[in-house]
């Protein structure tokens, strides 16, 4: 049986084992924020205070984030968006991820690569035309209340001015400029140093970092709209910058770019239809494993228990096998959702799943990731709007190039392609690459319940499984969910096409009882040490008799909910 899910608070009645919360959540009537920066989270308010709807307010904080968190994010990456519109009464997913250069081809991809596996890791091959700035402007033309000029001026005028870094960006600024300063297949990277690392160091924790140039950037795209960046001068100036560094990337391909609005998928998880994205995305990922789950009694096992951990990897072992055989472009290859959602197919995978041992070998049904970097926010305002928003420039930093005088670093997303010609993510040219960035989103009896998201590469379907698991299972308040220890499986088969070591690792955080550790190893599950990659959470929760919204924002980050 299920336990009860609550609205926000750890309450009394709390599950035996459960984790106590670092802290409350924050609970407000009229608006609520929860970003991995506190001055975006503060920027949205703001937004919110001025009239603005919850998509004014998001678009805000991630140009805001965007120059305070370039470990993550920024407009040279790509975006996707869940929004509850309460005037429509829908949900709305939107798809604003980029395809790589249409002049260059398959064949160039392949010498390019001089027969290495799998895409590059760094530098011009991994780019893709970045959809984050278009994604903005069709998510403020449908939902948007206040000028986009408005929407950016805060940023800019952080951009200008001058903000503290906050402390793990900053352990991350600095780790991700050294480590790109050290790859030589970067092309160029003077602009990215200058721009990233003024004065020759990184901005250290507390120091005041400008970025001068993503201001005019800024300021040209709150003149001249998304054509300022996809067919004006930015636009020239990432053409003829690509031209210079000898990569494909031209102004025919950033002037043909679009967003794509989608239909959100779900599925039933003990009565929360809980929603993601389809490919490009992995979203579909997060509802199969919970299809898998939900036949088992998660709450019975107990939080922690080696029982419910084990279930949980078997789970997420078989739905990646799927994710890197059928998840891609739809464009170009469609992935039977249908079947891969259904309950018949949930029962086949499940039946696969042995409760006291491991599966040595598991792959891919038949029909009938490593970790990014990237950040995800939410915010919700006095009307019912809220919107689960994620963007991401990838692996660190991005690419390691910076365009003259732009202030952003491009995205490597194209790294995610495959070389094999028979897979569903080969690279083409014009073509989306398999996406890890997911938002999420959850409805109780139709109306609109929890905004939320896990960030961090392959850890996003299974964080997405867990904070429901906490929510729903373990009966945890809305912070409680977040803040309480993660499980993460690595290894088995990538999109790019490798197959891998399909038992994988299981990492733990330190939360688990070495009972548990052992408990999972006798079951034949290797246990590695973890790399701390467990993904940053951020969520809000809609009590639907009163309204009031309780935000939550990951324990392991810079970040802060804020609601008023």
């Amino acid at each position: 049986m299920a336990a009860e899910p609550i609205y926000g608070h750890g309450g009394g009645d709390r599950i035996a084992g459960a984790p106590f919360a670092s802290r409350a959540p924050v609970v407000a009537r009229h608006g609520m924020a929860a970003t991995a920066q506190p001055l975006a989270t503060q920027i949205a308010i703001d937004i919110l205070k001025r009239g603005g709807s919850a998509v004014d307010a998001a678009i805000a904080a991630n140009a805001a984030l965007g120059l305070m968190e370039p470990v993550g994010c920024g407009i040279g990456g790509d975006l996707f968006a869940i929004v509850w519109d309460p005037r429509t009464g829908k949900l709305y997913g939107l798809n604003g991820s980029g395809r790589s250069p249409m002049g260059r081809s398959y064949e160039d991809m392949v010498r390019i690569m001089q027969d290495r596996p799998q895409s590059p890791l760094f530098g011009s091959p991994s780019v893709t035309v970045p959809g984050t700035v278009d994604a903005w402007f069709e998510l403020h033309a449908k939902f948007g209340r206040l000028p986009m000029a408005d929407l950016l001026a805060p940023a800019i005028s952080y951009a200008e001015e001058g903000f503290p870094v906050s402390e793990l960006i900053a352990w991350y600024w600095e780790r991700n400029i050294k480590r790109l300063g050290e790859i030589p297949e970067i092309e160029e990277f003077a602009n990215a140093d200058a721009t990233y690392a003024p004065g020759g160091h990184t901005p250290r924790h507390g120091e005041i970092f400008r970025n001068p140039d993503l201001a005019r950037t800024y300021r040209l795209i709150a003149e001249g709209g998304r054509d300022a960046f996809y067919k004006g001068d930015i636009a020239r100036t990432m053409d003829a910058y690509f031209r210079r560094i000898g990569g494909d990337l031209r102004y025919e391909d950033f002037a043909a770019h679009t967003s794509t609005w989608v239909e959100p998928i779900s599925v039933n998880y003990r009565g929360v239809d809980v929603y993601g994205l389809p490919p490009n995305t992995q979203g579909a990922a997060a509802l199969q494993i919970l299809n898998i789950l939900e036949g088992y009694d998660i709450a019975s096992m107990g939080f922690g228990s080696a029982e419910a951990l084990h279930v949980f990897a078997e789970a997420k072992r078989l739905v990646y096998e799927d994710v890197a055989r059928y998840y891609a472009d739809p464009e170009f290859s469609v992935a039977p959702l249908d079947w891969l959602l259904s309950d018949e197919y949930a029962a086949e995978r499940r039946a696969l799943i042995s409760l006291d041992r491991a599966n040595p070998t598991v792959a891919p049904g038949e029909p009938k990731l490593e970790p990014g970097d990237t950040t995800y926010f939410t915010v919700a305002d006095s009307n019912g709007m809220m919107i689960s928003i994620i963007q991401s420039n990838y692996r660190g930093m991005g690419s390691g190039l910076v365009a003259d005088g732009l202030g952003f670093m491009f995205q490597n997303r194209g790294e995610l392609f495959a070389l094999d010609p028979a897979h569903a993510n080969v690279y083409a040219p014009g073509k989306r690459p398999f996406h890890t960035i997911i938002p999420g989103f959850a409805m109780r009896d139709g109306k609109p319940w929890l905004s939320f998201g896990v960030m961090g590469g392959d850890m996003q379907p299974q964080g997405h499984a867990q904070i429901i698991m906490n929510l729903i299972d373990f009966g945890m308040g809305l912070q409680e969910a977040g803040d309480a220890a993660r499980i993460r499986h690595v290894g088995g088969s990538e999109s790019t096409g490798e197959t891998g070591d399909r038992l994988g690792v299981i990492e733990l955080e330190s939360g688990f009882s070495q009972e548990t550790r052992d408990a999972l190893t006798a079951m034949g599950h290797v246990i590695g040490d973890g790399t701390g990659a467990f993904g940053g959470y951020q969520a809000i929760m809609r009590d639907p008799d009163t309204g009031v919204y309780f935000g939550a924002s990951e324990m392991r980050k810079d970040g802060t909910a804020m609601g008023y």
